[in-house]
């Protein structure tokens, strides 16, 4: 069974920091592209980060530039997702996605073409 699993997600102040995991069974995190997504209430789902399959390109939406990092360990079949210098509006659900598709910086943020989705792990950042 293909399965996506998020985790760290938390209550965390403002300034603070949280890694997020993204761990995967049934298939190698390698041959896809990982997205992570983020949807607040009453908002859209927006892309928030992601690292292609090929050549490790990683993607920030201009939101998280500079504050988040997203990389991979594929010895441990998980990709992470470093959150530095939290905001309150970066509360959210959080989800990671994978694509068997080469993504870019101009769609990597299209939900569609992730084939695969975790359950999702709540970020809180709030004093």
């Amino acid at each position: 069974q293909l399965q996506l699993v998020e985790s760290g997600g938390g209550l965390v102040q403002p300034g603070g920091s949280l890694r997020l995991s993204c761990a995967a069974s049934g298939f190698t995190l390698d041959y896809y592209h990982i997205g992570w997504f983020r949807q607040a209430p009453g908002k859209e789902r927006e892309g928030v980060s992601s690292i292609s399959r090929s050549d490790g390109s990683t993607y920030y939406a201009d939101s998280v530039k500079g504050r988040f990092t997203i990389s991979r360990d594929n010895a441990k079949n998980t990709v992470y997702l470093q959150m530095n210098s939290l905001k309150p509006e970066d509360t959210a659900v959080y989800y990671c996605a994978a694509s068997p598709r080469v993504l870019r910086e101009l769609n990597y943020g299209l939900g569609s073409l992730y084939d695969y989705w975790g359950q999702g792990t709540q970020v809180t950042v709030s004093s």
